[in-house]
């Protein structure tokens, strides 16, 4: 069960595509996105990925940081935004950390796909549990803006 909206995120610090370590403090002041998924290149996968990465022009000038999670590591991470020209950074959840904290592992271990949108204070302010894949990016700048 996704965390509540009004609760502090928690905090967290992993490697990301570049092998450079990310906090969520690091993004103090701004909106981040944190979405979840199972696994790099796959077909929702990809699809969700690739939905930020189209509409990644609309998060600009909105002090919005996108940040994806998955299990995959560091080198998985950096194929799977080569490949389909991520413009964000995707963080290596290795050892499931992230993705216990935030209460989204699925039975099989992988993160189940949930979004949260994390104010700049640090407190979750929307959650998106039942993702479209295909519309995920437009429909939490829609949740936005409401």
């Amino acid at each position: 069960m996704a965390l509540a909206v009004g609760t502090m995120a928690p905090a967290f610090t992993a490697k990301d595509t570049n092998g450079n370590t990310v906090s969520l403090s690091d993004f103090s002041g701004k909106t981040v996105i944190l979405y979840f998924y199972p696994k790099d290149d796959t077909p929702g996968c990809t699809k969700q990925a690739c939905s930020f990465r189209d509409a990644y022009t609309d998060y600009q000038g909105k002090n919005i940081v996108v940040l994806g999670v998955s299990k995959d590591d560091e080198d998985s991470h950096q194929k799977f935004t080569e490949k389909f020209n991520l413009p964000f950074p995707l963080l290596a959840d290795v050892d499931g950390s992230i993705i216990k904290a935030y209460d989204v592992e699925g039975s099989s271990g992988y993160a189940q796909r949930v979004t949260y949108v994390i104010d700049g204070g640090g407190k979750i302010i929307h959650v998106d549990s039942s993702v479209n894949t295909a519309s995920h990016a437009s429909d939490i700048l829609a949740a936005l803006a409401s």
